[in-house]
């Protein structure tokens, strides 16, 4: 496919707009109550690579029913999923133009895990769910699946008599998340993501320190929530990183780019001396500066422009580096869910609190 079918096919539809072209969907169902129902998490000599799910009858159930739906709905292909202890994740291709939206197929897995759920309440008062023999008990927990995959039968649902459905709490109680995979580089991305889920969870688990979110990080007189590793405020020098846009403008249109050049390394020699960089890292020479603190080990410090949401876990770049004790990830506000794009005057208040956190060099 060249870049500018692509710009044509993995279009962003506004709110209300019917999704009915071809495009890479990215789906999540969620338990709201997070109570782990559909696996168990299984960690190998405490090596979280080695982590894998061991699903139960109501998560082996949801993965079968997701697979029966391209019998359905022809045009969809399943590319991945992964099935969590209290989520699932998929990635789901419309191959071409659907009569309906792909909220309809959402809406039409949604009901069957809904199904599902009911039953398993059920199952609690009254025999277990019963699972076909024709149930695949041996799909790994995260699948690449084949074409021919895509018309296995759905083992038909063991659902309990309504009079028991009707008062037992539900289970799934919160429509799929499901958004288009429109960018460069986000399918591959999501594909890593979805990978490595076992891995992170396990890592979590090994590690909750790091992982945990810490409110009220009082840090020269401002309040902070954080994720990662508080001790680095102990550190003895800090620094900023904040490429001035004067030095890219020299260097892009006046090609003097030495006063560019000389500033980021000098952030790297300053990281390898000890101190601890610290930066919303938001412009691209930023995020050049980050990525080799990433790859070569160095810690730093930083600021997010979105508080932190419950089960919040660090991006692929991150993740191993607050692992390790590598990164604090600091931000002064609540999290915010439909906060997109960072604003110019978060900017600013960023890069001063970096100055601020940086201040603690000279107390």
């Amino acid at each position: 496919m060249t870049s500018s079918q692509s710009d044509n096919n993995w279009q962003w539809q506004e709110p209300g707009a019917a999704w009915k072209g071809v495009g890479i969907y990215h789906l999540t169902l969620t338990i709201p109550s997070r109570e782990p129902l559909l696996g168990t998490l299984f960690i190998p000599d405490n090596d979280p690579k080695e982590a894998s799910i061991q699903r139960t009858e109501l998560g082996e159930q949801l993965v079968e029913t997701l697979l029966a739906h391209p019998t359905f709905f022809p045009e969809v292909r399943i590319l991945q999923f992964c099935l969590m202890p209290d989520h699932l994740h998929a990635i789901l291709h419309v191959t071409r133009p659907m009569k309906e939206s792909i909220n309809v197929v959402v809406r039409s897995f949604w009901q069957g895990a809904k199904k599902l759920g009911r039953a398993y309440s059920a199952s609690l008062s009254t025999p277990p769910l019963s699972i076909s023999p024709e149930s695949h008990s041996g799909h790994p927990v995260s699948s690449s699946i084949t074409p021919a995959s895509y018309a296995a039968p759905c083992p038909p649902l063991s659902i309990s008599p309504a009079s028991h459905a009707g008062t037992l709490d539900p289970i799934f109680t919160e429509r799929p998340f499901v958004r288009p995979l429109s960018r460069r580089g986000q399918l591959q991305s999501m594909f890593t993501y979805i990978k490595h889920n076992p891995q992170r969870l396990a890592t979590k688990r090994l590690m909750p320190g790091f992982f945990r979110v810490q409110e009220g990080i009082d840090i020269a007189g401002r309040s902070y929530s954080g994720v990662g590793n508080i001790r680095l405020l102990h550190n003895k020098c800090f620094a900023p990183v904040h490429v001035r846009s004067m030095w890219v403008k020299d260097a892009e249109q006046r090609g003097y780019a030495q006063p560019l050049r000389d500033y980021m390394n000098s952030c790297i020699l300053s990281a390898r001396q000890g101190t601890v960089m610290v930066s919303p890292f938001i412009s691209p020479k930023e995020k050049e500066v980050l990525s080799v603190l990433l790859a070569e080990k160095f810690p730093f410090i930083l600021l997010s422009d979105n508080g932190f949401r419950d089960y919040y876990k660090p991006s692929d770049a991150l993740f191993d580096a607050v692992a390790e004790g590598r990164v604090l990830i600091l931000s002064p506000w609540e999290h915010d869910p439909d906060k997109r794009h960072i604003s110019r005057e978060d900017c600013v208040a960023l890069n001063g609190m970096a100055e601020e956190i940086c201040t603690l060099s000279h107390s």
